[in-house]
């Protein structure tokens, strides 16, 4: 598949992502349960829609952690993000023009990534936690890790790679409805980056290298323990 096809597919993907995920999280009042789902929902809805174009990784962290298990090149993984970011930043904006024709007023949190006790009252729901930054980047390293391990081993051509997508859209939302209450859910910067850009809470932006860094120092990791968890078979 040539790059240019890839990078379409990554850039769709993840502008779903963003749309289907966050804009559940900012319209749908559905609760945890149902912003958890549709992070997932639109996961499994990517890997067997555009999967056999891209690998549907709709995460630069994902991304990060294939390339650190040796199964891309680092231009081509640079080429995946410059499309993540792209469509979880126009996917943010179209959250945007939404909210705006809405008549919704200031945009807020504006389903940001967070942490500590600004964010918490910048949520108005008694149901965030006040989680510190050390526990914040505790959280999103190790969640983005087991996700990355998941992923990893789905998709290993010694797996039954038919469930894959399923497996890792599950996983994804149980990684949600873990971490909605403590940092609103990162595990990728793509999706953390699209909605700091548009929040008017002032602790968006400041806080967002956390969202960006921990998931990829936990998909590194990932990348390096799935080596040894299963090491590639010598030819």
């Amino acid at each position: 598949m040539k790059i240019q096809n890839k990078m379409m597919a990554e850039c769709l993907g993840t502008f779903w992502l963003v749309l289907g995920g966050c804009g559940t999280a900012l319209f749908g009042h559905v609760g945890f349960l149902g912003v958890a789902l549709a992070f997932g929902l639109t996961v499994i809805a990517m890997a067997y829609g555009i999967g056999h174009v891209s690998g549907a990784h709709l995460n630069p962290a994902v991304s990060f952690g294939v390339w650190i298990n040796g199964r891309m090149s680092i231009k081509e993984m640079l080429l995946y993000w410059v499309s993540q970011f792209v469509g979880a930043i126009v996917a943010g904006a179209v959250l945007l023009l939404i909210w705006k024709s809405a008549g919704l007023g200031e945009t807020g949190v504006f389903a940001a990534n967070g942490f500590g006790a600004d964010f918490q009252a910048a949520t108005g729901k008694a149901d965030y936690q006040a989680i510190s930054m050390g526990g914040a980047f505790l959280v999103e390293c190790l969640l983005t890790f087991v996700f990355l391990m998941v992923i990893l081993g789905a998709t290993d051509e010694r797996s039954n790679t038919k469930a894959a997508g399923l497996a890792i859209g599950l996983t994804l939302t149980l990684i949600h409805l873990i971490s909605i209450p403590l940092t609103n859910t990162s595990v990728n910067p793509a999706r953390s980056l699209s909605q700091a850009l548009f929040a008017s809470w002032d602790g968006a932006l400041p806080q967002v290298w956390l969202f960006i860094v921990a998931p990829l120092v936990g998909a590194a990791l990932a990348g390096l323990c799935y080596k040894c968890v299963a090491p590639a078979a010598k030819k």
